[in-house]
């Protein structure tokens, strides 16, 4: 009896203890994701704090911008810079050698007595930039009161003629102003619609055969394919389509006319755009017997101004 007694009273135990056990809690997905941050509770809470000081900040600034609370400030920092003397008094234009410096300073001239702080160095250059002869600028402040405006300058590399207008260019085709026929500078000539964006090309080509580079004299663009030079001596020189292949015929020209003496022996055009045959046409009233002999080329023919030659072109441009 004494060992039933027992029993269920150890029954009886057992079941109390199982049942007054708390159920274990079921960890959420956050727990599960904060075991894999490497930070203490402690530095987790100050990075929340700080986030969000930050959120409150931002607010806070968009609010006040919203007021035009920051360019109320930035007026009254201005105002007293420029009332303790930091004022725009005087404007230096550095490196100009053909512009006309006005040019220059009528563009940053609006600055003067403005405070030296209110002044958009970025914008200044903009507007200095959008001139013909700017190839680069730098806009800088020198305290006091001063502005300097340093420019490097674009070098005019021909004379571009066009729609019977006279431009002087850069070597990437630019524009620089306008230019008077009997005040021309010694630049090559090219001329016809987009000559100026070949400019570097045409300067390019002529590295090619440097000896002929001083007898330049202009050159045509022609059809947007081509080139017809024109040397001082008064011949036209015609080349065939392509950068390799038109370098190629005036280095052949050239040795041509180092061996054979072919400029300024009274040739009205030479025709280099078949690359198997050089032909050269001569002045009315002159003889195919009083053309140069050409020794050094390998099939070359000499028309006269009876005869009608289908492969070249006219002086003017025109692809025959």
């Amino acid at each position: 009896m004494n060992s039933a007694t027992i029993k269920r009273g150890s029954a009886s135990g057992a079941r109390g203890g199982r049942a007054g056990r708390k159920p274990r809690r079921a960890r959420s997905n956050l727990d599960k994701l904060l075991d894999y941050v490497p930070l203490t509770p402690a530095q987790i809470n100050r990075l929340m704090t700080w986030g969000i000081g930050l959120v409150l900040f931002i607010l806070l600034w968009v609010t006040a911008s919203f007021m035009g609370l920051p360019a109320m400030l930035r007026a009254e920092v201005n105002d007293l810079a420029g009332r303790a003397g930091f004022a725009v008094a005087k404007i230096e234009v550095r490196g100009l050698e053909r512009m006309d410096e006005m040019q220059v300073s009528d563009i940053a001239v609006k600055y003067v007595e403005r405070s030296m702080l209110a002044v958009d160095l970025d914008n200044l250059r903009n507007e200095v930039m959008r001139l013909g002869w700017v190839k680069e600028a730098r806009i800088s402040r020198r305290l006091p009161d001063a502005l300097i405006v340093d420019v490097v300058e674009r070098q005019p590399a021909a004379v571009w003629q066009n729609g019977g207008q006279l431009m002087l260019v850069d070597a990437a085709g630019v524009a620089l102003g306008p230019v008077e026929a009997n005040a021309l500078p010694d630049l090559p000539l090219v001329v016809g619609p987009d000559a100026n964006k070949r400019t570097k090309a045409l300067a390019e080509l002529m590295n090619a055969a440097p000896a002929l580079k001083p007898m330049l004299a202009g050159a045509t663009w022609v059809g947007g394919r081509r080139w017809d030079l024109r040397f001082q001596s008064g011949e036209q020189l015609m080349l065939p389509e392509g950068d390799a292949d038109a370098a190629a015929a005036l280095v052949n020209f050239a040795r041509m006319d180092g061996v054979d003496r072919l400029l300024g022996r009274g040739v009205l055009r030479f025709d280099m755009r078949d690359p198997a045959r050089f032909v050269l046409r001569l002045p009315p009233g002159k003889k195919e017997d009083e053309a140069p002999a050409v020794t050094s080329a390998k099939d070359s023919a000499v028309v006269t101004s009876g005869e009608k030659d289908r492969s070249t072109t006219s002086a003017s441009g025109g692809e025959g």
